[in-house]
């Protein structure tokens, strides 16, 4: 699935992030069955709390902006998980109050696993809004962990077309890679991550265990 990004400013660039999405996406019908391949790892996600972050559509690119600049010069890790947690908080305000609700909804059927209904509720958000990012980075976590790596690559293509910059999407293309053995797409995933969250908990360790794999001890 080719993404279409043309036009788009940022970090990544549409060869480099289709590139890393479209082989492993066809492969994904040659994985082995579930009981052979089980993913290690959930998908990074947004803190339990987030400060309130009122937003006008018009200052919402420029708020972002600065964040992300204040991301990536936090001195430690401390600063930049609260810089971190105003960013999710932009990226979590729902477009509507249906769309609030049903995500709601969504969250509690997650918690108590009926996966089913929440990806009921997920589907109806995006259909009604599909220019909630939110909507597809939650629905790609629920069909990771269904062992859905297609589906799962196809719905965080979509959240990384609306918002490049989502690093836990970029890492969680990362983590279906590696369960693939697609472990130099992996890299580059996990890489693109830290370039735009250095602070990212455990993402680090993984480039460093893959590039010694892959690149050698020495480099």
């Amino acid at each position: 699935m080719a993404l279409k990004l043309s036009g788009r400013r940022g970090l990544f660039t549409a060869i480099s992030v289709a590139t890393m999405l479209a082989a492993p996406t066809c492969a994904v019908a040659h994985v082995p069955a579930q009981d052979q391949l089980r993913p290690q790892m959930k998908l990074p996600g947004p803190p339990a709390k987030l400060p309130k972050s009122p937003s006008s559509p018009s200052g919402r690119a420029r708020r972002l902006d600065f964040l992300f600049g204040a991301l990536k010069a936090a001195p430690d890790a401390a600063s930049a998980k609260e810089v971190e947690a105003r960013i999710w908080a932009i990226w979590l305000e729902t477009p509507s109050d249906t769309a609030a609700l049903l995500m709601a909804r969504a969250k509690v059927a997650m918690v108590a696993q009926q996966t089913d209904v929440a990806l009921k509720l997920l589907d109806t958000v995006i259909k009604l809004r599909p220019d909630y990012t939110e909507a597809w980075d939650q629905r790609a976590t629920l069909y990771y962990l269904k062992d859905d790596y297609a589906d799962a690559l196809a719905n965080l293509e979509q959240v990384l077309i609306r918002e490049p910059r989502q690093f836990a999407a970029l890492a969680g293309v990362g983590m279906i890679m590696k369960d693939l053995g697609q472990n130099k797409r992996a890299l580059d995933a996990f890489r693109m991550a830290l370039a735009i969250n250095p602070h990212l908990e455990k993402v680090p360790e993984l480039v460093k265990q893959l590039s010694e794999k892959i690149e050698g001890r020495n480099i």
